[in-house]
């Protein structure tokens, strides 16, 4: 079911990490992902600690060490089919040194997610600015922070 003006959302949220569990309910995590979307999604999203996160980005990106959020993206349209990988570990250390509310700093990772799985990316400074752009949008509207802000 989706929410009144929000695209559908078939959501699977998996806790392979569980320490941040009370963090994430279904009903918050749904809400920032569709604050995001363009298009009916069908995400999963999997909270994981560092170990498999670090093996994910090897695996997958070739580089040896966990980050924060990983997006597999299968389809664009005409609706979005992705896997959103979160590392508890990296998000709780960024949300630490950046000052934020670990919450805070899931929403931001969620929305960056959902906007890279709909094919949305920072590779260029052009492409860069139009997803931070978008971004910083959805953050507001949610009542969060500004990431690229001074």
């Amino acid at each position: 079911m989706s929410a009144p003006g929000r695209p559908a959302l078939q959501l699977s949220l998996q806790f392979a990490e569980a320490s941040h569990r009370a963090l994430l309910p279904r009903h918050r995590v749904a809400r920032w992902l569709r604050s995001a979307l363009d298009c009916p999604a069908e995400l999963t999203v999997r909270i994981v600690g560092e170990e498999e996160g670090r093996t994910l980005n090897r695996e997958f990106r070739g580089r040896d060490y966990a980050t924060n959020v990983l997006t597999f993206d299968y389809q664009h349209a005409p609706a979005v089919i992705a896997d959103l990988v979160l590392c508890a570990p990296v998000v709780e250390r960024e949300a630490k040194e950046l000052g934020l509310a670990v919450a805070d700093h899931y929403a931001h990772l969620l929305v960056h997610g959902a906007l890279h799985a709909q094919g949305h990316d920072h590779e260029d400074e052009g492409d860069a600015a139009v997803m931070e752009s978008r971004e910083t949008a959805v953050l507001l509207a949610l009542g969060l922070h500004d990431p690229y802000g001074a």
